[in-house]
């Protein structure tokens, strides 16, 4: 499938996502939510793909935010339309794991894609921000939430509030990535975690995720019970007795994912 604004490459399971407008520092268009839709819709049918991985063409850029040319014609209605809102909660949502690989400036919808993101791995160039006070509007997809729940309320309040941004090691500091890596080693660092998740049952990835996320937007005795009926299902399942199997004979498991 070709796209307009995106490539996407798979091998070994793994799908990278990249955003290819590096002339716009990768802003995310209309075309890029639309490309970035259609893209997550045929990877999540695809059985060859267990990770989907996203990042941004060249060196300079993940995703630099939205194209400011099109927010000047912004108005009330698409503001209630949230199309880059809905697509981030669609990512979050994706049942499979992705991770972002932040290769640059993730500014405004570029840091809110991030974080709507599982697990966010940056270049030790990478700089983190949500400036979108200084146009006079919010982080409205999703910013102001995931920020907060990443982070901690205070210390999203200061960030919005002041528009600064965070380098790579003060992100990682603050709990918004993971990791920190030499620019040259961002793919490999994404290959090598997106291996140690494939090697894990990959139905237990896929509640894992689900309970994790249901979890945070519910009190914890609520989490512990959605936590305990997910762990009562796999306990039925053919990959649990092979995980046992695998590890009392000292072998590596074969998943079949049932």
């Amino acid at each position: 499938m070709s796209y307009e604004t995106i490539t996407v490459d798979v091998a070994d399971r793994l799908a990278v996502i990249t955003v290819d407008r590096p002339e716009a520092r990768n802003a995310l268009n209309r075309q890029v939510l639309a490309d970035l839709r259609v893209a997550f819709a045929a990877l999540a049918d695809d059985d060859q793909v267990g990770v989907v991985a996203v990042t941004g063409a060249g060196e300079r850029a993940f995703v630099a935010g939205a194209d400011i040319t099109q927010l000047q014609h912004y108005t009330a209605q698409t503001g209630l339309d949230a199309e880059m809102q809905r697509l981030f909660d669609d990512v979050e949502a994706f049942e499979k794991p992705t991770i972002a690989a932040v290769n640059g400036f993730a500014l405004g919808g570029g840091c809110e894609l991030a974080m709507a993101c599982d697990i966010r791995i940056a270049a030790d160039t990478a700089r983190f921000g949500l400036p979108e006070t200084n146009l006079s509007v919010l982080p409205g997809a999703g910013g102001t939430q995931r920020l907060a729940r990443l982070i901690g309320t205070g210390r999203a309040i200061e960030l919005i509030l002041t528009g600064r941004f965070l380098e790579a090691d003060e992100a990682r500091q603050a709990g918004l990535v993971t990791s920190v890596v030499a620019p040259e080693n961002l793919l490999a660092e994404t290959r090598t975690v997106t291996d140690r998740i494939l090697a894990k049952g990959p139905l237990a990835v896929r509640l894992a995720k689900l309970v994790i996320r249901t979890g945070m937007d519910a009190d914890q005795r609520t989490g512990q019970v959605v936590e305990r009926l997910a762990q009562s299902l796999l306990y039925t399942t053919d990959d649990k007795r092979e995980g046992a199997a695998a590890f009392l004979e000292k072998r590596t498991p074969d998943f079949r994912g049932r």
